[in-house]
């Protein structure tokens, strides 16, 4: 399914670039991009406030059976390899989302033109919570596609994609993704230590889109977008 998003002025790309220099260290300047356009896939979206802020909410969209790969509203104009991206958002599961399904919401990037190929660092905002310990310990979540799902990569490698953090459904949640070649680490809420820490991206290290990913069953809001190579 594609489709979209016409004046989604809440969202807004910050792309900084370095300025020539003449003397010392490059200095570098930033301009502010509003968003007229998200190229969905399987989702809805809509401009809204939630919280008291200007927001994008992102709904899942795709049939029951879309595996991970599906759900993208690819940023336009956007263009990453190596940097940091952050963002403010918000997961939580629609009113009739199965009791399972725990509000997935996250950042692709290095996504490919036809989205067969990128990395991808999402959140688990029910678990942040849960008086279940092995539950919590999935708060957070790497995947790459193709060949890695969350479910290979827990059956192989317990424990090395995933981690806790402390999350609220609903509630806005600021999350910094820094990315050098093979290279992750997934911040939140300020943190000056990373909640995830992925050594081994599994995908090649290729320039790519970003976009806003949602899971199964997911209501999600995105605001703030910033990109700095």
């Amino acid at each position: 399914m594609r489709s979209e998003l016409m004046s989604v002025f809440a969202l807004s790309v910050l792309l900084v670039g370095s300025q020539t220099q003449s003397a010392g260290p490059a200095r570098q300047k930033a301009a502010e991009l509003s968003l007229e356009k998200l190229e969905l896939h399987n989702v809805k979206a809509e401009q809204v406030t939630h919280l008291g802020r200007s927001a994008v909410r992102i709904t899942d969209a795709g049939a029951e059976g879309l595996d991970d790969a599906g759900r993208l509203a690819i940023v336009p104009g956007s263009s990453f390899q190596d940097g940091t991206i952050e963002v403010d958002l918000t997961g939580d599961t629609a009113p009739d989302a199965r009791p399972e399904f725990r509000g997935f919401v996250g950042i692709a990037f290095r996504v490919a033109a036809d989205r067969s190929h990128f990395e991808c660092l999402y959140l688990r905002p029910k678990n942040g919570r849960s008086e279940d310990q092995l539950q919590r310990n999935h708060s957070v979540q790497y995947i790459s596609i193709p060949g890695f799902p969350w479910q290979k990569l827990r059956s192989e490698s317990p424990g090395k994609y995933e981690s806790y953090v402390d999350l609220v459904p609903g509630q806005w949640t600021q999350v910094k993704i820094q990315v050098a070649g093979s290279r992750a680490r997934l911040y939140v809420n300020g943190a000056e230590q990373p909640v995830l820490v992925v050594n081994d991206l599994k995908q090649p290290s290729t320039n790519g889109s970003i976009a806003l990913w949602v899971g199964l069953g997911t209501i999600a809001h995105f605001s703030e977008l910033k990109v700095r190579p």
